[in-house]
């Protein structure tokens, strides 16, 4: 069971998720304005929450700023962002600000349970034995503590761009295609590879000295991405 809240203007999409969140067993709180949801994740309650599903158009503030703001104070909080069908910027843009994962209208409620479930067993699976401390280069990657750090400054990373980097570097010297990053990293057997190449460039924005000309996450053509020894 999880605390889930759902920020979404429309109220028989609000009231048709909130009754699938809770026939799967969770505690939903209902929010319809974004601006009433932003002052509610500012006054740390965000921390009551386990999870976030986030229309991306709303009164007051949009789904985006949610985010963004969000984003400052809760990092490892997951996002699942509701967009309009075929509005790729707009999917694009809120996997940019930190969303987990998006869902687009119309869409299924089984579906998005699902989704919900499944960003929600990634974030509270039983930890792995963790690795000791690599480094790489000026990085210095601490599983322990979920700290990166470059030339002794600590980078601000979301949980899931901590975890796709962590992955990479931890296999190194291997190319791994889109979808085998979403299987190990994602823990997804569907979804839109974009979210990976998305979580990829702002990965690289955090990491290279050069992100137009990445020296560690290499590009491989026609398979996905390696990361190199530099």
């Amino acid at each position: 069971m999880a605390n889930v809240l759902v920020v979404e203007d429309d109220a028989t999409v609000a009231e048709v998720v909130q009754s699938y969140l809770e026939r799967a067993g969770h505690r939903v709180r209902a929010e319809r304005d974004g601006s009433a949801a932003a002052e509610l994740l500012g006054l740390d309650e965000s921390a009551a929450f386990d999870l976030i599903v986030l229309d991306l158009m709303l009164p007051g503030l949009d789904g985006i700023e949610i985010c963004r703001r969000l984003r400052q104070v809760q990092p490892d909080l997951p996002v699942i962002m509701l967009t309009a069908l075929g509005q790729e910027d707009d999917r694009i843009a809120g996997l940019e600000v930190g969303a987990d994962d998006y869902v687009t209208k119309p869409f299924s409620p089984r579906e998005l349970v699902l989704r919900v479930e499944s960003v929600l067993r990634r974030a509270v699976a039983a930890p792995a034995p963790v690795p000791a401390v690599i480094e790489l280069g000026p990085l210095i990657l601490d599983p322990a503590a979920r700290r990166v750090t470059k030339h002794g400054r600590e980078l601000a990373l979301t949980a899931r761009e901590f975890d796709l980097l962590s992955f990479l570097i931890s296999h190194r010297g291997t190319a791994y295609t889109r979808t085998q990053l979403m299987s190990a990293v994602w823990g997804w057997t569907f979804g839109d590879q974009s979210t990976v190449t998305v979580h990829v460039r702002r990965v690289r924005e955090k990491i290279e000295d050069d992100p137009k000309e990445p020296r560690l996450i290499q590009t491989v053509w026609g398979v996905g991405y390696r990361m190199e020894t530099p």
